[in-house]
């Protein structure tokens, strides 16, 4: 698996290895292209829209004797931000999980810039983002191919060393790697093939030289391939289905605790109306008196690119962005357990109640008018009524402690993604530490590169999502589940 940041020279990489390959020689006049990088004009935006498997068959002539799966994928940390990155990561699940998808793994390559002498706030994103996909059993398999390499050694070594990427050290402590420059895989050979002298005959001896390098390093690197044990990602698997969902518990808990805090405020609000007004309502039950209430409403999410995962029964969005796009494959869905039923909304309903829609469910404050009368249909049974406002209190309360205890059990939930992630994953997910995400913030400040405002609105997003993990991870309740608070 080829992983890395966006400009990192991934697709010239895998071209240089299919020309290793197939035997192609410095003084060949054709080369071969596996990867097309014209795909784009922009630069900021990788050229590989989707994680892309190419499989090739070993044949006579290769110079390896075995056939060989590349897993290619988009550069992570390009000007599209977060929410592409998240795809991507989306892609790499779907792909470990498929029918027919990938079951093991023999190295992943961590493909990186040479010149790199300490990384920015964005590219430590990216590396970590990459290593917060695996399990810890993969470790020993990460190699890195480090490219637009010269004759030293690499400044970027010294910058993966101090970024504590956990994979394999040579004697000198650096980093197992393999430098290429592919600048001459393409380049014009003809002058150095015709024997010729001309002024750029200098170039075209460097050119070589690059060539030479590269397909020294190609061997090298075919080799140490041979002799890697090959890894399940049955723990990589696992990694992504926690990392997944947590995301989608701690989602449902922020919620959930908007929820809650609005129940308890209108709880509070209709208690002190009630009495404020109880002679007036004894003597007229039609009297109306106003209370915030939370009212789900549907945010538009046509124009997103993204499919959704919602329940008709519970009117809540149950997993976005979901990889599924078919009503009836939603029994796939990262949100339902191996019984069929959601893990995510109150009613735990069967997967053939979610549907993929242009919308999402959310929440928000709205001003109501309410009479007793309504406040009676909608909490009293008619042996109640006698005395309607003690009963009226007691079934607010009762809504109030149903929230409480639903949000409890998302905390422990999430407790145990947490958890379980500590024990399994290579690294943790960066997104999920608020001072990680303030330091993305500033570089992306200081960077100024184009649309660095949408992507710190984005991160801003994703931060407090972060908060609502670090006090999960901390043991700390949402207040209004702390012991000894009242209602």
């Amino acid at each position: 698996m080829v992983l890395g940041a966006t400009g990192a020279g991934k697709s010239t990489l895998i071209n240089g290895m299919m020309n290793f390959i197939l035997g192609v020689k410095w003084e060949d006049s054709f080369r071969y292209k596996l990867v097309d990088e014209r795909q784009t004009n922009s630069q900021a935006h990788s050229q590989t829209s989707a994680v892309t498997v190419y499989k090739i068959n070993h044949q006579d002539g290769f110079k390896i004797d075995h056939s060989l799966t590349i897993v290619d994928t988009p550069g992570f940390g390009d000007t599209r931000g977060i929410k592409r990155d998240r795809e991507i990561t989306e892609h790499l699940r779907n792909l470990s999980c498929a029918q027919h998808g990938l079951r093991e793994i023999d190295a992943v390559c961590f493909v990186a810039q040479a010149a790199l002498a300490r990384l920015t706030p964005t590219q430590k994103y990216v590396f970590d983002s990459v290593l917060s996909i695996f399990g810890k059993d993969v470790a020993e398999n990460i190699r890195v191919l480090v490219t637009f390499a010269d004759g030293q050694r690499p400044p970027v070594l010294e910058a993966i060393n101090a970024s504590g990427v956990p994979c394999p050290k040579t004697k000198d402590g650096l980093p197992v790697h393999f430098k290429f420059n592919n600048s001459a895989l393409f380049a014009d050979n003809k002058s150095s093939a015709a024997g010729s002298m001309s002024e750029d005959d200098e170039d075209g001896g460097f050119d070589q030289m690059f060539w030479n390098m590269g397909t020294k390093s190609m061997k090298k690197f075919f080799a140490a391939l041979n002799l890697m044990e090959t890894k399940s990602l049955t723990m990589t698997k696992e990694v992504l289905r926690e990392r997944q969902q947590l995301e989608n518990t701690v989602e449902n808990l922020q919620i959930q605790v908007k929820v809650g805090l609005a129940k308890l405020e209108e709880t509070k609000e209709t208690k002190e109306k009630l009495k404020e007004h109880e002679a007036e309502i004894s003597r007229n039950e039609n009297f109306e008196f106003e209370v915030t209430v939370m009212k789900p409403f549907q945010e538009d999410i046509s124009g997103s690119g993204c499919y959704i995962t919602n329940c008709q029964q519970c009117h809540q969005t149950c997993h976005y962005p979901c990889g599924i796009p078919n009503d009836a494959d939603k029994a796939g869905c990262w949100a339902m357990g191996p019984d069929g039923h959601c893990t995510e909304c109150p009613r735990k309903c069967h997967w053939s109640l979610h549907y993929n829609q242009k919308y999402k469910w959310e929440y928000k404050a709205v001003k109501e008018k309410q009479t007793v009368q309504e406040m009676k249909e909608k909490y009293l049974k008619a042996s109640e009524a006698k005395s309607p406002f003690q009963a009226l209190m007691q079934k607010l309360k009762a809504e109030f402690d149903r929230l409480q205890n639903e949000v409890v059990k998302l905390v422990k939930k999430s407790g145990k993604c947490l958890n379980r992630l500590k024990e399994i994953a290579l690294k943790p997910d960066p997104l999920s530490t608020p001072d990680y995400i303030d330091m993305l913030i500033e570089g992306e400040k200081h960077e100024g590169k184009p649309g660095w405002k949408q992507r710190v609105e984005s991160l801003m997003n994703m931060k407090e999502k972060a908060e609502c993990m670090a006090k999960v991870a901390r043991g700390d309740p949402p207040e209004f589940i702390q012991p000894g608070f009242q209602c």
